[in-house]
């Protein structure tokens, strides 16, 4: 909040786009742009040229042209003379992007460069000196960018790919390089608190849903594992003429697995690829897979990020209940990328006890096997793994000690706090009118269902937003029974009262006794003249803090709202009663 505070006060450097030079740029790129992709594109450079720091979100599955975004936003960058750092989380993916820049930017002068384990010292060392001295233009690199050796002499965009594998420090450290730095992010399944910064307005959401052209869904099988079905897998695609991704979460499996899969496929020819590999051997390793030379790459979640190889078509996933929700999903992504029909099988060990979450990881994949589920699968995550502590380094979290929208609603109050935009405090009344209000397990039996429920109704801000929630519960579920019509109304009437000032709402019978909170300011003469219109039906008693008796007629609830609404008119900042 302090860095997103920071950079919301400083002005950012304006970059328009060169109208004949950059539309020979992107008359270069070999397909055609989709609309959200265009949409995408053009969010991009107008916040480049808005005057104010850049902090998007290009969310967008796998395959679905993000980079795309990335080399037009650093074109524009380039052409106005400032450097562009873009970060990626592996060697062999800062390898992927540095021959796809250095290709595209051929024709035009700027110096690309790429910093990472793959590099030589003396390279390396050339590069640093470039960036200091101005020299490079913009540079591809790993973690090895954040060293605190690496100094930029005009630093204008920074871009963040596959930032869901990267710790908050790291990004962090990052944008406070520079506040007024325009800063891109890329990512097919954001973690929880990225999504969630975007859901609350820290930063700006652009989303990709649109599948490129000819593009077919990848189909995807959660099974246990079974060597023939494994055999049948592999095979399938060699016949083909395709190559196949075999993914385990250890190290220390691959080599027993490689001698399964020989025993399975004595002909079968396996690469070997991890990051415990010297970088020389990895890439040797790598460049004749792309080759063609092996037909099987077996590897450990280091092919997760980005890997365009339209060869690969099958991937086969060992312990797949081991992984996390969004490497799933890239490492899913990674096959799929060509016309052909593509599989990924995601194999667990039969008879192992697998945690709650491993369960609902490897369902939501299944699940969700359409085009544009990476956000679908973020925001399951998001359910899932709680958003994370937002004001804190950590990625993931609990917010049940306040509540999820509570949580929500202070997050938002502090967002626009800072920017400068301070939101109605609203507290929540304690109500206690002795009505029986709850979802029974007899109408929704799930009770992670029943939380959603409860979770919806929690989140009611008036009697419009009563209204919706209760019609989509009534959509899901069928008549609502009485139980949770209290609810809602309870609901409200907290609503209500906090918008009124009162503290507390307590019955006895048709009678209600409702308490001003301590730094409630009303307008007393306003407030004197509504309860006068009731005559003795509604009485302000002095006492610390004041209470108003409301004796109802014959329909308390309404009655009490009613009232309720009309008190609220008489909330000042002048007067203290």
């Amino acid at each position: 909040i302090a860095v997103a505070a920071a950079r919301e006060l400083k002005k950012g450097e304006v970059f328009e786009p060169q109208s004949g030079i950059y539309d020979e740029f992107c008359s270069n790129f070999q397909f055609s742009e989709t609309d959200d992709q265009d949409r995408a594109i053009a969010d991009v450079v107008k916040d480049l040229s808005s005057g104010r720091p850049m902090d998007r979100l290009i969310c967008g599955d796998v395959g679905f042209g993000k980079t795309e975004v990335a080399l037009r936003a650093t074109f524009v960058a380039a052409l106005e003379g400032k450097q562009v750092a873009i970060v990626v989380p592996t060697t062999l993916l800062a390898r992927q992007h540095y021959r796809v820049f250095e290709e595209r930017f051929a024709d035009f002068p700027v110096q690309v460069r790429q910093l990472s384990r793959l590099v030589s010292k003396k390279d390396a060392d050339a590069t640093k000196a470039g960036l200091e001295s101005g020299q490079v233009d913009i540079v591809i690199g790993t973690h090895a960018l954040l060293a605190k050796s690496i100094k930029f002499d005009r630093l204008g965009l920074l871009i963040i790919d596959e930032e869901q594998h990267f710790g908050v420090a790291h990004k962090e450290q990052l944008k406070s390089m520079k506040h007024n730095v325009h800063v891109l992010t890329l990512t097919a399944t954001p973690i929880p608190r990225t999504l969630q910064l975007a859901l609350t307005g820290v930063r700006e959401l652009s989303l990709i849903t649109t599948p490129p052209v000819d593009r077919l869904a990848v189909r995807t099988f959660v099974l246990p594992y079974d060597p023939v079905v494994v055999r049948e897998a592999i095979q399938r695609e060699r016949f083909r003429g395709g190559q196949i991704f075999y993914v385990c979460p250890r190290v220390a499996d691959l080599g027993h697995i490689e001698e399964e899969l020989l025993e399975l496929v004595p002909d079968l020819r396996i690469a070997m690829a991890h990051g415990q590999m010297s970088p020389g051997k990895l890439e040797d390793v790598m460049s004749a897979f792309y080759d063609g030379k092996y037909d099987l790459l077996l590897a450990t979640n280091i092919v997760e990020s980005g890997l365009d190889l339209p060869s690969v078509n099958t991937i086969i996933l060992h312990r797949s209940d081991m992984f996390g929700l969004a490497q799933l999903y890239q490492i899913k992504g990674r096959v799929g990328r060509a016309t052909k029909n593509s599989y990924a099988y995601l194999t667990y060990i039969k008879g192992t006890r697998m945690t709650p979450d491993a369960e609902k990881r490897l369902q939501t994949i299944a699940e969700f096997t359409e085009f544009g589920a990476g956000f679908k699968i973020a925001m399951r995550d998001l359910e899932i793994r709680g958003a994370g502590n937002l004001l804190g380094p950590e990625q993931s979290g609990q917010m049940a000690s306040v509540g999820y929208d509570m949580y929500c609603r202070m997050m938002r109050e502090a967002v626009a706090q800072v920017r400068g935009k301070p939101q109605e405090e609203i507290k929540a009344a304690s109500i206690e009118i002795k009505i029986s209000a709850h979802v029974p397990p007899s109408y929704i039996d799930d009770e992670i269902q029943r939380i959603e429920v409860y979770k919806k109704i929690a989140a009611v801000d008036g009697t419009a937003s009563a209204k919706q929630v209760r019609e989509e519960i009534i959509d899901r579920y069928g008549k609502l029974p009485k139980t949770v019509e209290n609810l809602l109304l309870i609901a409200i009437v907290k609503h209500f009262a906090g918008r009124a000032g009162i503290a507390s709402a307590t019955r006895n019978g048709r009678v209600f006794t409702l308490k001003y909170d301590d730094k409630t300011r009303v307008d007393v003469n306003n407030l004197l003249a509504t309860l006068g219109k009731h005559g003795k039906h509604a009485q302000l008693k002095a006492s610390v803090p004041p209470y108003i008796l409301l004796k109802t007629q014959k329909n308390p609830m309404e009655e009490l709202l009613s009232f309720l609404k009309e008190i609220s008119r008489c909330i000042t900042r002048e007067h203290q009663v």
